[in-house]
């Protein structure tokens, strides 16, 4: 869907002094900043305002975009939406401008007000600025022109927008979640391919269950997934496309594949392929179709993912005995061992930021979720239960989503599957919210 960004509005009522005037921050003060790389960060207090409008469809908009806006905001932890019934400033006076002085009453330091309207083409077009409070000055301000039913999109660019301005990174409101969707009884169960914004919102199942479907993985630069399905009970590697709903096999391989994962530039995949009773990685070049062997050991060696530059692969193997993480250089040579902690570790992920890997441990019948740096140091565990597994991380490298699984009664009550973030504090854990039990998550680009 398009989305077009234009220019800063010039039909508020905000006097031109006070536009021109909109960057300079007052003398004094510091510029309003969540400092994110701290182990422990206290939300910043935010009002987000209804965005104006004058019909009655026009002010839906407004009011449920500011809500979407406040709750990715406060999903995250790092902000902490203000209750509109302590508004002081009507949202019909801030068309004037903003009075400062009420919003520093009721402690707000940034405030997120805007105009919604309905174009005589049909198309919506949506306004927002971005106050800091305390200095009294504009740190954001823009316009998008869309077809109403994308008005939730634009509420997240908005987000990201905000959470770009004040942490100074990159936001990851406005992606999806492909994951595996599950329901039946254990003996029959359904596993299907479902996708969803990274709110659970605009859920949709991709495949209609007839064939089991697992491990799915987007691409870097598109919107297309890879995943292994069995059909025929023959398992055959996938690329999906989103966007056109196109679907195609990457070929037929002999013996157990599994474990697709794309490369940084989305033009290769790599996956595991076992042969002769255990499994090394291989790649496959998506234009050549090309399949290069990178391991050649007796062990079991799987789970693969590029580092972000491309030149390193983490993986788990069992050829020290146990299962533990190792990387190696892009062209399969000088392996080497990076977990040497107490228990097993699996599924490792690199960070979109290259700084931290994400794994999951097993240790005294316990699975966690947790992070470490690149050479196996730092290691950091962030959540803990019965089951947990599968991370995979936001675009910005900030959030971890997994799956956790409840431990089964004897009667098989119990054992319900389940979606959750967790940030890289490990204080913020939230579910995300699925229509079946969730498994296998994988988190999308920001969508282009």
């Amino acid at each position: 869907m398009v989305i077009s960004v234009l220019h800063r509005s010039r039909n508020w009522i905000y006097p031109a002094t006070l536009l021109l005037a909109a960057f300079i921050v007052a003398p004094g003060q510091a510029e309003l900043r969540i400092d994110i790389t701290q182990g422990s960060v206290k939300p910043m207090p935010i009002a987000v305002a209804d965005m104006n409008g004058q019909s009655s469809d026009e002010i839906t908009f407004g009011r449920d975009i500011a809500r979407v806006v406040a709750t990715d905001l406060e999903r995250s932890g790092l902000f902490d939406p203000i209750d509109r019934a302590s508004f002081i400033q009507t949202n019909d006076a801030l068309l004037s401008r903003p009075r400062f002085g009420d919003w520093r009453i009721i402690n707000a330091q940034a405030l997120v007000q805007g105009l919604t309207k309905i174009l005589p083409d049909g198309r919506l077009r949506i306004e927002f600025r971005l106050w800091d409070v305390f200095s009294e000055t504009e740190m954001v301000g823009k316009a998008y022109s869309t077809v109403p039913d994308n008005w939730r999109r634009v509420a997240h660019i908005i987000a990201d927008e905000i959470y770009n301005r004040i942490t100074g990174e990159s936001g990851y409101f406005d992606t999806r979640i492909v994951y595996i969707a599950e329901s039946g009884p254990a003996n029959r169960r359904k596993k299907r391919l479902a996708i969803m914004d990274q709110d659970g919102a605009n859920h949709r199942f991709l495949t209609d269950g007839s064939s089991l479907v697992l491990t799915p993985r987007f691409s870097p630069e598109l919107q297309e997934i890879t995943y292994l399905s069995y059909i025929g009970n023959v398992p055959r590697v996938y690329i999906f496309n989103i966007d056109t709903g196109r679907q195609e096999i990457l070929g037929d391989f002999p013996g157990m594949t599994f474990a697709p994962r794309f490369s940084p530039d989305g033009k290769q995949v790599i996956i595991s392929m076992a042969r002769g009773g255990n499994s090394d990685i291989f790649t496959m070049d998506l234009r050549t179709r090309k399949v290069t062997q990178l391991t050649f050991h007796t062990a079991i060696d799987t789970s693969a993912s590029f580092s972000p530059d491309a030149s390193q692969i983490v993986f788990n193997s069992d050829r020290g005995g146990t299962q533990q993480l190792y990387t190696m250089a892009v062209d399969g040579q000088t392996p080497r061992r990076i977990t040497y902690g107490s228990g097993r570790y699996a599924t490792p992920v690199w960070s979109p930021r290259g700084d931290l890997i994400a794994f999951t441990k097993i240790h005294k019948g316990r699975f966690f979720i947790g992070v470490m740096r690149p050479d196996g140091s730092g290691e950091r565990l962030l959540a803990e239960d019965f089951l947990v597994e599968s991370p995979t991380w936001s675009p910005n490298g900030r959030v971890l989503m997994f799956f956790r699984q409840s431990k089964s009664g004897s009667d098989g009550s119990g054992g319900r599957s389940r979606l959750f973030s967790v940030d890289l504090t490990g204080n913020n854990l939230r579910e995300i919210i699925t229509p079946t039990d969730a498994s296998d998550p994988a988190w999308s680009p920001l969508i282009p």
